[in-house]
Formats: C-alpha cells, sequence, structure tokens
C-alpha cells in the first residue's frame, strides 16, 4: 500500500512538474489568432511555426546558442579541472588551514550575484574584457569551482589512504596520484558536477545580460528578453524563444541522464 503511495505521488509531481513545459510547447506552435481566441491552455488548432522561425531570425539565435555553448562548455570543463586540484590540495594534501578555507569557499557561495555585479564591472572594465565571452568564462569558473571545491573536499577526504600510500610505494607522485588514481575513481562524482556546472551556467541571465552587451555575444537566455517590452509582449513568441531556450538545456541533460544518475547511485554506496 505504502509502495502505490509513492507511485502515486512521484505521478503527480512529474505532471506538476512537466505542466508548464508542455504548456510553453503547445503556445510556441499557436498562431496569436488562436491564443487570442482560446486562451493559453487550448489545444492548438494547427501547428503554427512562424512564430518560431520569426525569433530566430529576429535575434540571430543561432548565434546566441553557439556563445551560450562556449561559455557553458567551457566553465563546466574548467570548473571541474579547478575543483579537482584545489580539492586535491585540500581534501587529501590536507594543507595548513583547511577549514578556513573551505568556510571561505562555502561563503562566496552564498554571496548573491547583485553583490559580485559592481566590482566584476569594474574589474572587466579595467582588464578590457567587458562584452567578451572569456569575461563570463572566467566570472562563472571561478563561482562555480567555489561550489565543486567545497563538494570535492569532503569527498576527496574520506578517500581511502591505503590506496594512496600503496600509490606512494609505487613510486607515484602527486600529479600521477591524481591522474591515474583520484580522477579516475571519482569520475562519477565529477561527471555529475560537469553536467550540473553546464546546465546552472546555461541558464545564468543577470550577469550576463550586464556583461553582454553587443549583439555578437549575447547569450540565449539574454535573448529571450528582447521580445518583452514595457506595453506590449507577444505571448505565443515569449512561448517560442522559451521554448528554443530550453530545449538545448533538456538535450543535454538527457543525453548525460545514465551518467547523472551512475554519479549520484555511486556516490550513495560509497
Amino acid at each position: 500500500m505504502t509502495r502505490h503511495a509513492v507511485r502515486i505521488a512521484l505521478a503527480v509531481l512529474a505532471i506538476v512538474m512537466v505542466f508548464p513545459f508542455v504548456i510553453v510547447a503547445l503556445n510556441a506552435v499557436k498562431s496569436p489568432q488562436d491564443y487570442g481566441a482560446h486562451g493559453p491552455l487550448s489545444l492548438p488548432e494547427g501547428l503554427y511555426l512562424q512564430g518560431i522561425v520569426d525569433f530566430w531570425n529576429r535575434v540571430d539565435f543561432g548565434e546566441k546558442l553557439w556563445n551560450s555553448f562556449v561559455i557553458s562548455g567551457s566553465v563546466a570543463v574548467l570548473a571541474v579541472v579547478l575543483s579537482v586540484l584545489n580539492a586535491y590540495a585540500l581534501g587529501i594534501g590536507r594543507v595548513r588551514g583547511r577549514v578556513w578555507i573551505l568556510a571561505l569557499f562555502l561563503l562566496a557561495n552564498t554571496l548573491p550575484q547583485e553583490a559580485l555585479a559592481y566590482p566584476l564591472y569594474y574589474l572587466a572594465k579595467a582588464a578590457g574584457l567587458y562584452d567578451t565571452r572569456l569575461a563570463m568564462i572566467i566570472v562563472f569558473t571561478a563561482i562555480q569551482a567555489a561550489f565543486g571545491t567545497y563538494l570535492l573536499s569532503a569527498v576527496l577526504g574520506q578517500f581511502p589512504r591505503e590506496i594512496l600510500e600503496a600509490a606512494s610505494m609505487d613510486g607515484a607522485g602527486r600529479l600521477r596520484t591524481l591522474a591515474t588514481i583520484v580522477v579516475p575513481v571519482s569520475r562519477p562524482t565529477l561527471s555529475v558536477l560537469l553536467i550540473f556546472f553546464f546546465i546552472w551556467t546555461w541558464n545564468e541571465f543577470f550577469l550576463p545580460l550586464i556583461f553582454l552587451i553587443s549583439n555578437d555575444t549575447q547569450t540565449a537566455p539574454v535573448a529571450l528578453g528582447v521580445l518583452q517590452g514595457e506595453k506590449f509582449m507577444d505571448a505565443t513568441a515569449s512561448s517560442a524563444s522559451a521554448l528554443l531556450g530550453l530545449l538545448p538545456a533538456v538535450v543535454f541533460f538527457l543525453l548525460f541522464q545514465r551518467t547523472l544518475t551512475r554519479g549520484i547511485t555511486v556516490g550513495a554506496i560509497k
């Protein structure tokens, strides 16, 4: 009986979570006349794709997708690498002041982006990186690596000492131990971090809105805001843009869902 109740609760929760996405998808393929006549909750009378085409051409969405992919992919890889190096020193190396350093990383994760906007803006201007993808890659790599370092330090702190001692007796140095033992054993956890860092960076809006002001550097989430004006908003075009912005992240998640599930399961077993 309990098992059936849990399944029913999970099914209801899944429906609640999927429902907004379904509504967006339905409204994205409606014509403005259909939307105005029947509202947002009705089924479309026909397949209307002109809204998607118009939005794509209007903001050059292909270029925005490429910018988001370059920034998110670079941040995901660099943040994982930086997190591993930091966590290896803090979790296994046991550097002096480890607790205070981890507390500093934890504090960095609690800072709102609004508090970081002005100092980062000033630094980007001074370094000549304002309105460049490189600025966003550096900023988000530091932000994501702060979380990754804190998480991996706890994981690597429980790494079996016997394995490390055996590697040391075999003549393996620190870098070789990291590359051939620690990273392969921690691969499930690193895969989860890679996926999360990519999706989190892809969905970022506030800092890219401030730092990427030209059409050539804007990301996909920033491009979604161009359709909303003070006195006018095209609901079907907005739904089409939201659908285009969601699809890449959903596809990426589905492609790596097995990796994510395996990583979480391995972490739970450990």
